[in-house]
């Protein structure tokens, strides 16, 4: 089986410590040079899947094989140990042989500077790396950093990750196993901190690369031009579509057609789960220690013989959001020689009642920062008038809400609707009353940014300012907050590198590295405008707002 295809699953399963089962039945196969995603809503097991095949979690039941050599990257690469040098980073996304050697590498130049080392463990260490090929991996850093990093790497071994912004760390380690000739990447939502540029660069990147690729990833206009196959994580199982994501919303209506009428949909998944319950007892009767999972695959089974047919098995998230704008004056807000520091040079603008605007530009030009000033906070230089009647709601980028950790949904829903079948009601149109009793912290990311758009609906704001709201939403989530968008009255300002999300907005304000501030009349300009900003003065109607 092996030979087929570069990874071959079979039967997958896997459940969380003290937890109940994230998922079973998982099988698929990627052929190789096929450029794969896995998608399917958040906390369904995607990221799981790319740890078992790396090694780092171990599977509950099933097989699988990798062929060839792999290289992986994690979703939250270079972010989680910002005190790290550069090399420690990299090393982290090493051949496995590298890795141990360059571990130990690290470690005995640290027992060579405290004194614990004589020299002899810092020689040995030194010649295990370089025999292992650890200065031709150098080479390539130094070449993927040229290309990657705007300032200029002399030392890997002291230059720290946190000098770099997100987005640079990123596109250092994409740019590595991209180039690397290994057979399989294993690679977690790689457009995550990537601005929109740096997105077109990775489409490029992967259409031109010959590894077998399985990622995971949110972005829709990344998975149409890139991916070949996709595979489904949903109903505790997996399906596949071999084609592009652009005929994937059309197969899946069809595929659900045909699991043909509700009964027999409930009576197949039924059986799906009597017979997963009783192997489970099987392995249960070898083994004592399987006692736990044969149980809960038990109380699953029972749980969904006492609901009784319907519903289907695998159902559509349904998702409802309503945004309804209060009125407001014509004009929200009008900025008038608005600078911040000296990321961008002062500019100008009006923005009306109903508009929908995007901030764009590459990381660390402001956009986040002008979006504060939207939301009240004093410019450096200029002034922010805004329209009588403006009600302005936030949505924070890493949904940090202090005022949330700690406290259920329920709770947080019923402070602003007093009742509890409100509450509940509320939460059941966001696809969160399963999850009324659950502490804000402990949710999903997608959850979470759920959660707070309805608050703001809730609290009925005009201007919704929306810091990268998509970032952490699955796609039927993005979707839905689209839409929710779409009927929404009041005045929308974003920031996102979500081309999708973005393709619906009327304008945009892009602010470039230089500063310069540019207001660009739709989406089609726009995505000219940031792929050659250089060219910005020909665009038609590209006009530039900053002040000299």
């Amino acid at each position: 089986m092996g030979g087929v295809s570069s990874i071959v699953i079979s039967e997958l399963e896997y459940a969380p410590p003290g937890a109940d089962q994230l998922f079973f039945d998982v099988s698929f196969g990627i052929a190789p040079g096929e450029h794969a995603a896995l998608v399917g809503a958040n906390g369904v097991g995607k990221s799981t899947i790319l740890k078992i095949l790396t090694g780092e979690y171990e599977c509950d039941g099933g097989d699988f094989t990798v062929n060839g050599s792999v290289l992986s990257m994690t979703q939250d690469v270079g972010m989680s140990r910002p005190t790290d040098t550069l090399r420690e980073m990299l090393i982290e996304v090493a051949p496995t042989h590298l890795r141990t050697a360059g571990r130990a590498l690290v470690a005995a130049e640290k027992a060579l500077a405290d004194g614990s080392d004589d020299g002899m463990g810092y020689a040995t260490a030194l010649g295990d790396w370089g025999d292992m090929g650890g200065y031709d991996l150098e080479t390539k850093w130094q070449a993927a950093a040229q290309r990657s990093v705007k300032t200029t790497v002399d030392d890997f071994s002291r230059r720290l990750v946190s000098e770099l912004s997100g987005g640079e760390r990123k596109r250092l380690v994409l740019d590595l196993l991209l180039t690397s000739g290994a057979d399989v990447l294993l690679l977690d939502e790689p457009d995550n901190y990537l601005d929109i540029p740096t997105r077109g660069w990775l489409e490029e990147q992967i259409k031109s690369c010959r590894s077998t690729i399985l990622m995971v990833s949110h972005d829709r206009t990344l998975l149409e031009r890139v991916a070949t196959k996709i595979v489904v994580i949903e109903g505790s199982g997996a399906w596949v579509h071999g084609g592009s994501y652009l005929t994937f919303p059309e197969a899946r209506a069809k595929r659900q057609e045909l699991l043909g009428d509700d009964l027999k949909r409930w009576n197949d998944e039924e059986r799906r789960l009597f017979h997963h319950m009783k192997i489970m007892k099987q392995r249960a009767a070898q083994n004592f220690k399987n006692a736990t999972k044969a149980n809960g695959a038990e109380t699953r089974w029972e749980k969904f013989v006492a609901a009784g047919p319907p519903p289907p098995p695998v159902a559509d998230q349904h998702i409802h959001v309503r945004l309804r704008g209060a009125d407001a004056a014509r004009r929200v807000a009008k900025l008038d020689d608005v600078s911040v520091g000296d990321l961008f040079f002062p500019f100008s603008d009006e923005i009306h009642h109903g508009e929908r605007v995007g901030l764009i530009g590459p990381n660390g030009t402001g956009k986040s920062h002008l979006l504060a000033v939207l939301n009240g906070v004093t410019p450096d230089v200029g002034s922010v008038t805004f329209g009588p009647r403006t009600s302005v709601g936030v949505f924070t980028q890493i949904n940090n809400r202090a005022d949330f950790t700690g406290r259920q949904c329920l709770d947080i829903v019923r402070d602003r609707l007093i009742e509890d079948e409100k509450s509940m009601k509320a939460l059941a149109r966001y696809g969160l009353v399963n999850h009324s009793r659950q502490e804000f912290q402990t949710l999903s990311g997608g959850q979470k940014a759920r959660l707070e758009i309805l608050c703001l609906e809730i609290e009925g704001h005009n201007v919704l300012l929306l810091d990268e709201p998509t970032d952490n939403l699955d796609i039927e989530s993005s979707e839905a907050l689209e839409r929710a968008l779409d009927s929404f009255e009041g005045t929308v300002v974003a920031v996102s590198h979500d081309r999708t999300f973005l393709a619906k907005f009327d304008r945009f304000i892009m602010i470039n590295d230089d500063g310069d501030v540019y207001a660009l009349p739709d989406y089609e300009i726009a995505m000219q405008g940031l792929a050659a900003p250089e060219k910005l003065s020909t665009v038609r109607l590209a006009k530039k707002i900053s002040l000299p």
